[in-house]
């Protein structure tokens, strides 16, 4: 089981500490189903760079980045070495805890 802290570049947002999280997800449908607003244009397919974050900490925990997501990431709002999508950071079988940074989405509308 995993533990994900989210933070939120977005101003008046507190951290959100999801517990108890199982592997197999990505972390885009475990902010989903925690109603974590992350923006997701292409539907989680790895076709836009929409649901852009910062992995702070765990990158052990998901699966390694492909070049089609770093094509996308290329794309996305202010990117930095620790970019990722949400849709393709599956979350692998162990346990452990990450932290990732949601950039302020309210800055953009789209890819």
């Amino acid at each position: 089981m995993y533990s994900i802290t989210f933070k939120f570049e977005q101003k008046g947002l507190n951290p959100v500490i999801i517990e108890n999280v199982k592997p197999g997800n990505s972390i885009l449908e475990i902010a989903l189903l925690n109603d974590i607003e992350l923006h997701h244009n292409c539907g989680g397919v790895c076709a836009c760079s929409t649901c852009h974050l910062y992995l702070e900490k765990g990158e052990e925990f998901v699966e390694e980045l492909s070049d089609k997501e770093e094509d996308f990431i290329d794309r996305a709002v202010n990117p930095r070495l620790n970019s990722r999508l949400g849709c393709q950071c599956v979350l692998k079988d162990n346990t452990g805890n990450l932290i990732v940074t949601l950039p302020d989405q309210t800055q953009f509308n789209g890819e």
